[in-house]
């Protein structure tokens, strides 16, 4: 007598193994990527931290005349994938309005984004790019200036031991709006 031949049973036995060794595969190289893909993106899903209070300097460093004098912002900076300690963020000019008052405004002029400087002899900021001029107080003053609005003032508060904190934050140069630059 003959044996009959089942031809479908290796095959379906080849075919399990085949989708078995596949599936396999397709899970350990998905679960890696997809961890991989989640690390490299994860800093982009961190929202950037709005202006914070960074001590800039003390009431003793200003001049009780209300002159105002500019000092470096210094903070960690952090982007998406690197830390760098106590750098140099930006600057502000300082003035005392009184024994605990201060008036805080940013260096950058909000046309075309350039360092202003203070000139003592015109008690005004003078933007060397394009020459707009800005009051004591950081408004325009030329009404032809070609500035969108008025220097970026910032807050600014004393504490108890006299020390300076600045709520630091850069804003958009060559727009009429104030928009926080993150």
């Amino acid at each position: 007598m003959k044996q009959q031949d089942d031809p479908g049973q290796p095959e379906r036995r080849r075919f399990l193994t085949k989708a078995a060794a596949l599936t396999i595969g397709v899970v350990t190289t998905l679960v890696p990527a997809g961890a991989g893909l989640m690390t490299l993106l994860d800093p982009l899903r961190h929202k950037a931290k709005a202006g914070s209070f960074l001590r800039v300097t003390t009431v003793r460093a200003l001049p009780d005349d209300g002159t105002p004098r500019q000092f470096p912002v210094i903070a960690d900076r952090e982007d998406a994938w690197n830390t760098f300690p106590q750098i140099r963020v930006g600057a502000v000019y300082l003035r005392k309005l009184g024994p605990n008052k201060v008036h805080a405004i940013n260096v950058v002029c909000p046309h075309a984004g350039c360092f202003v400087n203070y000139q003592p002899e015109q008690s005004q900021y003078l933007c060397p790019c394009h020459l707009s001029s800005f009051a004591l107080d950081g408004t325009i003053k030329d009404p032809r200036s070609p500035s969108p609005r008025a220097l970026d003032e910032l807050e600014a508060k004393v504490s108890d031991d006299g020390a300076i904190w600045v709520k630091f934050q850069n804003y958009r140069a060559g727009i009429h709006e104030k928009i926080a630059v993150s």
